[in-house]
């Protein structure tokens, strides 16, 4: 499927938000706020990084970068581990190369 309105509508409703929401991909009067958002998330990782950006308290790291996305308890598992390196004073990369493209389900 093509990325735009209608696949945004279709995700909307898979996960029970409305599809009305849709409307807001071409919605120009939200450019600052996104943007401003954007600003945030890289004040607080830095600018030697991309997005996405997430941020647990004060720590933030670019990612989560996973696929296919965990689902119940597989995903409260993986963020109790972000949360345990986001405690660690030190900590700040992990990386391997990708060895699989994104998958959608």
């Amino acid at each position: 499927m093509e990325i735009g309105e209608a696949l945004f509508k279709e995700a909307l409703v898979e996960v029970g938000l409305s599809a009305d929401l849709a409307s807001a991909i071409n919605d120009e009067t939200l450019d600052a706020a996104i943007i401003e958002s954007h600003e945030r998330g890289i004040k607080m990782v830095g600018n030697d990084v991309g997005t996405p950006i997430i941020a647990i308290g004060d720590v933030a790291f670019f990612g989560p970068v996973i696929s296919p996305a965990p689902k119940g308890e597989e995903a409260g598992k993986l963020w109790d581990g972000v949360v345990g390196v986001a405690s660690y004073p030190g900590f700040f990369e992990i990386k391997r190369s990708r060895n699989v493209g994104p998958i959608f389900d």
